[in-house]
């Protein structure tokens, strides 16, 4: 099986182009090459797929083998694979995710695919759509009970389920021990992206993730896109910001139209072929 190693901004996943390649268990799959030990090494595994209407789909296991909804910057990556290898002519493109179709406005350097726009959705905020557990409509800026202290924290809806919790201090946040414990906490029944944030203006950001099924990651382009809107709404900031992440910086903004659009880099690191599929 021939596959893409990509990444956007450190978070790298596994690609395979299902135009030519065929792939059986994707679950088991994605186990087995996100190993960073034993297999490939990555945030899971993509699988992009021809869809009508569309210019391609993407199909999203984490690194545990369970299905994400929607990836922001496993798109951009999906966009550069598109273009990049002949599938699709651009610079415009429509690519299908659990999430409905999403159009990607790609920037070309020497005729390869450098950075990519998304426009990632709209969000919703009420709390059964996100969804949360919590007796009331929102969750925005809700003292709200997770692993058995209370937390400040916006739950925000987009692609995928997000918490968004504003810090004075991200030194202060033990990533590893707490992100498990907002993922799986039951007020959280779908589980959670949970990202934790420090404002350093009105234009500015700075935030760490954990990421459902995957773990802490260098970058998560949806919960991004959710942390621009949590920010907006709760007055911290405008809405068009730049969130610095682990692995780099994200250009976000919050549309009059409701949608929110995010910008970045989408990288290939190589190639390869794995045994089976």
């Amino acid at each position: 099986m021939r596959f893409t190693k990509m990444h956007g901004l450190g978070n790298d996943y596994v690609y395979v182009n299902c135009f030519t390649e065929q792939v059986h268990d994707p679950e088991a799959l994605a186990l087995t090459v996100a190993d960073r030990h034993t297999g490939i090494g990555s945030d899971g595994l993509i699988l992009v797929k021809p869809a009508a209407g569309a210019d391609a789909a993407m199909e999203i296991y984490n690194a545990d083998g369970s299905r994400g909804g929607m990836c922001g910057n496993g798109i951009r990556c999906v966009a550069k694979l598109v273009i990049d290898h002949g599938l699709a002519p651009g610079p415009v493109l429509r690519i299908a995710t659990d999430d409905g179709l999403k159009t990607c406005w790609c920037d070309l350097e020497r005729g390869k695919v450098a950075r990519v726009r998304v426009d990632v959705g709209a969000p919703t905020l009420l709390a059964r759509e996100v969804p949360i557990l919590v007796d009331a409509e929102r969750a925005i800026d809700r003292e709200v009970v997770v692993a058995g202290r209370p937390w400040r924290l916006t739950a925000v809806g987009l692609g995928n389920p997000h918490a968004v919790v504003f810090v004075e201090d991200l030194g202060d946040v033990d990533l590893a021990r707490i992100g498990p414990a907002f993922e799986r906490d039951p007020v959280f029944p779908q589980r959670v992206n949970a990202h934790f944030v420090r404002v350093d203006s009105r234009s500015h950001v700075t935030m760490k993730t954990w990421e459902r099924g995957s773990g802490a990651t260098r970058a998560c382009g949806t919960g991004a896109s959710a942390v621009c809107v949590a920010a907006a709404v709760t007055g911290r900031t405008d809405r068009k910001i730049t969130a610095t992440l682990p692995g780099g910086d994200l250009m976000l903004e919050w549309g009059e139209d409701d949608h929110v659009y995010k910008t970045g880099p989408a990288v290939e690191v190589f190639q390869g072929d794995w045994p089976g599929g």
